[in-house]
């Protein structure tokens, strides 16, 4: 028996959120006395084994199925292989991949899936938390299954050091997939920008409603460059077509974890502090000192951000 891993990758490249799943598994295989193994699917996964092995599993198994990530095909994938291997439970970081590749998973095995859990008390029944309603309450609950699936709320645990020299057993199992397994494929892809993107970028300098336009940007992008970071915005910039969506943070857009996020002119919506609230450091620049990005932040500059802002890139 053991906790398995679900490890998200895309083209052979693991997913950074796929070291927090292990971090969360360990937590859990800990409380059970039991080891944690790994998943591996797809054929450009299996140089992945030895990055398994250095985050804590014990065994890393690999599905070697053919083309490119599709839900359908992952999901039937670890319903295939859950009798075979008769885990404990199985876990993935609850991104969109995983909650999606999960829900699959489970849908197949006819057996319940909890989403964004942030801790696990494992005994006979789980007993759960998770987030709700975009992270604005937790929700405690009680999972009975004779496999328990659950994904980690993103940003919940930090990711772990890799630890030298780790090994682990390697073993491949042939998966036939029925036809219909196949009908969600990625085919393409369409690379938007390249280099820092918000979920990867060190800093962000985001702008809400108080920017007052598109050209207003302009400061945020110069103090941006500077710091070495990307530009962000809230749901009320897209709406106004001053950003793409491709550059909003929140719930319905990207969540981010920066070192740093410099929230300028957002008042704070829940929807966008669901988005931020796992940045390390968030200053928040606004001229209302009861605006809720400005209680909520580590540190506040109470200012006109087009007086601030020049302040900070010329200091």
């Amino acid at each position: 028996m053991s906790v398995l891993v679900v490890v998200e990758h895309d083209r052979g490249a693991m997913a950074d959120a796929s070291l927090e799943a292990f971090v969360f598994a360990r937590s859990i295989a800990d409380q059970l006395g039991e080891p944690v193994e790994a998943l591996l699917i797809g054929a450009d996964a299996a140089g992945l084994a030895d990055v398994c092995a250095a985050h804590g599993a014990v065994a890393v198994h690999h599905a070697p199925i053919a083309g490119d990530y599709g839900p359908e095909a992952y999901g039937m994938v670890i319903a295939s292989l859950a009798p075979v291997l008769s885990p404990s439970g199985i876990v993935a970081c609850g991104t969109d991949r995983g909650n999606e590749v999960l829900a699959h998973a489970a849908a197949e095995l006819d057996l319940p899936f909890v989403a964004n859990c942030v801790a696990v008390t494992a005994a006979d029944e789980w007993e759960l938390t998770r987030v709700q309603w975009g992270g604005s309450l937790n929700e405690e609950a009680r999972l009975t299954s004779t496999l328990p699936i659950v994904s980690v709320a993103h940003h919940a645990v930090d990711a772990e050091e890799a630890s030298a020299g780790a090994t682990a057993n390697v073993m491949e199992h042939i998966v036939e997939l029925p036809e219909w397994a196949s009908r969600s494929l990625i085919q393409d892809r369409v690379v938007l920008s390249e280099g820092l993107t918000l979920a990867t970028a060190p800093i962000v300098v985001g702008g809400g409603r108080g920017v007052g336009s598109a050209e207003g940007f302009d400061v945020l992008e110069a103090l941006a460059a500077k710091l070495g970071g990307v530009v962000g915005c809230s749901r009320a910039v897209t709406n106004n077509g001053w950003r793409p969506h491709s550059d909003q943070v929140g719930q319905t857009g990207t969540r981010i974890a920066p070192q740093l996020y410099i929230a300028c002119g957002i008042s704070g919506a829940i929807q966008h502090w669901v988005g931020a609230k796992a940045a390390k450091k968030i200053l928040a620049i606004n001229t209302d000192p009861a605006a809720n990005m400005v209680v909520k932040a580590d540190y506040a500059v109470i200012g006109d951000l087009f007086e601030v802002l020049p302040a900070i890139e010329q200091g």
